[in-house]
């Protein structure tokens, strides 16, 4: 069906390619299975994971970086500079983030009521 010019069909097959993409992603296969079974990640959540991949990255960084100290042969220079860049990144994002909230926060508690 076309509406103001759009075809409605293409639109839900669109939709329909997202959700079996998303379910995908998930590991599941049925989309309707994995929009009801899927639990949704608050807030605290989401930051909390964050915060674990970011302390994930730094740890293995720091285990490259001593791995090749140790002299290992598997590790080459290259591979730890590259990990300790994502891993200073990710730190950088994480602080520029938490600065954000901690504005974001002032002003609401600066807010007159």
């Amino acid at each position: 069906m076309i509406t103001g010019g759009i075809d409605t069909s293409k639109i839900e097959a669109m939709v329909s390619q997202l959700k079996a993409a998303a379910a995908r992603a998930q590991g599941g296969s049925d989309p309707v299975q994995a929009e009801q079974g899927t639990p949704k990640m608050g807030f605290a959540d989401a930051l909390k994971n964050s915060l674990d991949q970011v302390s994930q990255t730094q740890q293995q960084a720091a285990q490259l970086g001593q791995n090749f100290a140790m002299g290992d042969d598997k590790v080459s220079l290259s591979e730890v500079m590259i990990s300790m860049q994502k891993a200073n990144i990710s730190f950088q994002e994480t602080v520029q983030v938490r600065n954000k909230l901690v504005a974001a926060y002032t002003t609401i508690m600066n807010m007159q009521v």
